[in-house]
């Protein structure tokens, strides 16, 4: 039973995001250590375990093991965890949750260095090594980005698994990226892989319908730093695979993707993460443009502290923090060590949007510009209250909480969309929600992020609306009629 209250406000948004240090809510800390194979990864889950509404997390540890956090916190107070009983599983880089058997249970694709892992939810936060009864293959990689998507007739996910350096390479690490690999199912079970040649160290993967036309693309944003020449960002045409020739060849040291429609017209921008500039990118349809400068979103500096050299960009995140109907972005940031041509003191940025489509830093007065070495991160409601909390995971410092104490903010509602098994999430399809104010559009995606993402229902803020209407472009295509939202509470549309 969904147990999200109501929380319909009365006055407009427009205080500065507080959050609150909430950390001590974990039944103990979580630190994600190790060497070099651990300077990349540390990503955070986010999915409801045990079907009782609430988020539960599942955190990588790198050579510490891995931990699964059961959700406890009460409706709109501080936000409590409990530990998950999960067999200890270490070299866990990070992992992202999807219902891969569509039994209305979320499993988990792990990433490890090492052999991945699929595990399948039984319930009640319970789970199984699957990943020999679902035929996953089994290879010594190094694994660092995850995304997934149904594919037409399909009974269970075509699933990429982007790995980084080849560690067998005699003459690695540099110029020794790793291939990586794209797995169809074949039935209920995973067949012949097929890889993905040359690899440039891809840190992150999202497989997105971007122009909306139907046939979703994969993108890849890959590290400079191990490619050192030749490598780019790419994007793929799914089936067949194959690169897109056409593709404007864009190099940065890429480390995390998030998308999302922060213009009004239903096409999804894109949010790359780097050494130095973080580039977002406006769709225009048929190409993406980069953003004017004065948008404020490139956070290429730490904007506090006497450290001026160039951020270290890991996971993205758009989200709503103020419910005011405006996406905002959240950025972790740390550096990769001791890098020094790199900032070693890098505050994570809360980049809130505003009403002409520009960014303002606001992190500082939030609360949240710690100086740990950062990577993945969700901005996710905890405590039901309707606001956006934040999780940040850190390298060789304790994974943080924070809850959103944010005053005044707008009004909101969840979308949940759901189908007939496979795929019963509805992974694919869009949601498109109205106000008076104009429409706003989300994906149901899996991918993204840094080395972890959520599969939770929707968030939209709606500001001072107080009615709104939502319709669902389902996966294959169908329309569905537009619907009243009802306000402050978690909306479920069935097919």
């Amino acid at each position: 039973m969904r147990w999200l209250a109501a929380l319909l406000i009365a006055f407009p948004a427009g205080a500065e995001p507080v959050f609150i240090d909430d950390a001590a809510g974990l039944p103990a800390p979580q630190v994600y250590a190790g060497g070099w194979e651990h300077f990349v990864g540390g990503g955070v889950s986010v999915f409801d375990c045990n079907e009782d509404g609430r988020p539960d997390l599942f955190a990588a540890g790198g050579e510490n093991p891995a931990a699964l956090f059961v959700n406890r916190s009460e409706a709109g107070g501080p936000i409590r965890f409990g530990a998950g009983g999960i067999a200890p599983i270490t070299h866990v880089t990070g992992a992202y949750p999807l219902d891969i058997d569509s039994d209305g249970r979320m499993d988990l694709a792990v990433m490890r260095v090492g052999p991945n892992m699929l595990l399948r939810g039984l319930g009640d936060c319970r789970f199984e090594d699957a990943t020999a009864t679902w035929a996953l293959p089994v290879r010594d990689d190094w694994t660092t980005s995850f995304t997934a998507t149904w594919e037409k007739g399909q009974e269970f996910p075509t699933l990429f698994f982007g790995n980084y350096v080849d560690r067998s390479n005699p003459d690695g690490p540099f110029e020794a990226c790793d291939r990586s690999a794209l797995m169809r199912p074949e039935g209920r079970k995973y067949g012949e892989t097929e890889p993905i040649s040359p690899g440039y160290c891809t840190l992150s993967a999202l497989i997105s319908d971007w122009r909306r036309t139907g046939t979703p693309e994969l993108r890849l944003s890959n590290d400079r730093h191990y490619y050192v020449r030749g490598g780019y960002e790419q994007m793929f045409r799914l089936n067949p695979l194959e690169e897109r020739a056409d593709w404007p060849h864009v190099s940065l040291w890429g480390m995390g993707i998030a998308s999302r429609d922060i213009t009004g017209d239903g096409l999804p921008e894109v949010m790359m993460t780097s050494m130095g500039d973080q580039l977002l990118q406006i769709n225009r349809g048929d190409h993406f443009e980069n953003a004017p400068y004065a948008t404020g979103s490139y956070a290429q500096r730490p904007f506090i502290g006497d450290d001026g050299r160039p951020s270290t960009g890991w996971h993205a995140e758009f989200g709503d923090v103020d419910n005011d109907g405006r996406p905002d972005l959240f950025i972790a940031k740390g550096n990769v060590d001791q890098m020094p041509s790199n900032a070693i003191h890098d505050p994570n940025d809360l980049l809130m949007q505003v009403a002409d489509g520009t960014f303002h830093e606001a992190a500082d007065k939030a609360g949240i510009a710690t100086m740990n070495r950062s990577r993945g991160a969700a901005l996710v409601d905890l405590n039901a209250d309707g606001r956006l909390d934040l999780v940040v995971m850190n390298r060789r410092a304790p994974m943080e909480i924070w809850r959103n104490e944010t005053p005044k903010t707008g009004n909101w509602a969840d979308i949940e969309p759901v189908q007939a098994a496979p795929n019963i999430h509805a992974v694919g399809a869009w949601v498109e929600l109205r106000t008076a104010e104009g429409v706003q559009s989300q994906e149901v995606t899996i991918g993204g992020g840094h080395a972890g993402g959520k599969a939770l229902p929707l968030h939209f803020g709606l500001g001072t609306a107080r009615e709104a209407e939502v319709r669902v472009i389902w996966p294959d295509g169908q329309i569905g009629d537009w619907r009243k939202v009802q306000i402050g509470s978690c909306n479920r549309i069935s097919r």
